[in-house]
């Protein structure tokens, strides 16, 4: 690999906001483990004016899909860690506003120690990056509007979805945009 395109992809990784397609080719690894769930994750600032937010995210385990293998939860002074991956999604509303999001996927989460079956996330602000999505099964004027959630851009959702039709262990499901 050249060395420019090599910082690029590092420089990629470590902003862990995603690059858009041209920039770098996007990788997924299907694997079974416990991993937090973010799709529907509602989000909260921790401190005025950071790019980080956490989110209330779903403790799951079984197959899912990420940009690393799966390990086991880590023990941390602060509890288990697990990561954020993704698992498919039925339907979704396509939101193109300029209102922020979060993006959670492959960032570190811990295991809520009264609640196993929940995860505090710490995800990166999202704004003005094209299209995303709310996954949700109906859509309300609201939806694109209220709240401050985890989400994932349109062309991350199609891409993903493309990948897992070739996928063996992991399906994805036929997707229904809930909004025209």
């Amino acid at each position: 690999m050249r060395l420019p395109a090599l910082i690029l992809l590092t420089i990629c990784i470590l902003m862990a906001t995603g690059c858009s397609e041209d920039e770098t080719k996007v990788s997924y690894i299907v694997c079974e483990s416990t991993y937090a769930l973010c799709t529907t994750a509602k989000c909260t600032s921790i401190e005025e004016g950071q790019e980080t937010v956490l989110c209330d995210c779903e403790v799951k385990t079984g197959y899912s899909v990420g940009s690393t293998p799966c390990h086991e939860p880590i023990e941390t002074p602060e509890g288990k860690q697990v990561v954020s991956r993704y698992f498919p999604i039925k339907s979704f509303a396509f939101c193109t506003n300029e209102r922020p999001w979060a993006w959670c996927y492959d960032r570190p989460c811990i295991v809520d120690k009264s609640d196993p079956t929940r995860a505090a996330c710490a995800c990166n602000i999202v704004e003005n990056d094209g299209p995303y999505v709310m996954v949700t099964d109906s859509y309300t004027d609201a939806t694109c509007t209220t709240g401050f959630y985890s989400s994932a851009r349109v062309k991350d959702l199609k891409r993903v979805t493309e990948f897992l039709k070739t996928n063996a262990d992991l399906k994805s499901f036929a997707l229904k945009q809930v909004n025209k």
